[in-house]
Order: structure tokens, then C-alpha cells, then sequence
């Protein structure tokens, strides 16, 4: 099994989920209409959690639903939640943006229901793209070698922290 590096504990992961609640809620200003963060499974639904905490204590409006996708397909995408996300504000959430292959599955059954926005919210950011997906949102960029991974570790709906594989 390969070494875990740390490279961000608990209280690190709580501040910069903290802080990217925060930019969302200042880059949408004083537009008060609803957000959904749409956090992908496995990690971004409890993300996605920590972040509408952050947007409702600033006054936001926000549903938490969630996207199951086989990230090593890309296939068998499902919404789940409403599924109404006409003229809304859509978040998409992840733990770790690798090549951006799943972020770009995760939104092509968004576009059919025609949302006001789509943007992207990640923990961690690799900077290896072999996608055209940039997030909008990120806690923290992580230059590393395409052999490394980066495993972000969450248990009971709690983010203990991030390494480097």
C-alpha cells in the first residue's frame, strides 16, 4: 500500500470548506435565489453539507442533493433530489478534481434542464486536466506527478483531512 502523505487535517479541510462557502456567497452577491449543490458521490454530498451551512448562515437559500457516477466509466449517471434545476444556480460539488473527466460526466445531464449556472466546487485541485473543466471553487491546487493520488477521508458526514498517495 502506498505511503499517505498528509496534506491537510481536519480543522484545515473545516477552514477551507469555510472559506469557499464564503466566495460562493460573495461572488452571488446580493442574488438571493436558490442554490443547489449537487455534491458527487461518495465525498461531495458531505461536502456539499459543510458548504450549505456556510450559505445559509449568510443567508442564502440552498438544497443539498447529490450525483452517483461510476468514476471509473463515467457512466450511470443519476440525479437524485428534485430534478427540477430550470433557471437555477447549480453548484457541483467533489472532493478532488483529478483529470476533470468526472466533473465534465457529472454535468452533461444537468444541461437538458437548462440551469441560470453551472459551476464547480472542489476540496482539492490536481493539475494534471485532460478535460476542459476548471473549478470555479477550490480549497486548495495540489501540483503532483500523474502517478500520485489524492484521497480526501470522510467519516460520518465529517472531513478528517486529505493525503497525498
Amino acid at each position: 500500500m502506498a505511503e499517505r502523505k498528509l496534506l491537510f487535517d481536519k480543522e484545515v479541510a473545516a477552514r477551507k470548506i469555510e472559506r469557499i462557502g464564503l466566495e460562493i456567497a460573495e461572488r452571488i452577491g446580493e442574488e438571493k435565489s436558490e442554490i443547489i449543490l449537487l455534491g458527487i458521490h461518495k465525498n461531495g454530498p458531505a461536502i456539499a453539507e459543510k458548504l450549505a451551512k456556510v450559505l445559509r448562515d449568510n443567508g442564502q437559500k440552498v438544497m443539498v442533493e447529490s450525483i452517483t457516477i461510476d468514476k471509473q466509466t463515467c457512466s450511470n449517471v443519476s440525479l437524485t433530489g428534485a430534478n427540477n434545476y430550470k433557471d437555477k444556480k447549480v453548484i457541483v460539488v467533489d472532493d478532488v478534481s483529478n483529470s476533470g473527466r468526472t466533473l465534465l460526466y457529472a454535468i452533461e445531464p444537468l444541461l437538458i434542464h437548462r440551469p441560470k449556472r453551472i459551476q464547480i466546487a472542489v476540496l482539492v485541485q490536481r493539475m494534471h486536466n485532460e478535460f476542459p473543466v476548471t473549478p470555479d471553487y477550490v480549497g486548495q491546487s495540489v501540483a503532483t506527478t500523474k502517478e500520485n493520488h489524492i484521497e480526501v477521508e470522510v467519516r460520518n458526514g465529517e472531513v478528517m483531512g486529505a493525503f497525498l498517495l
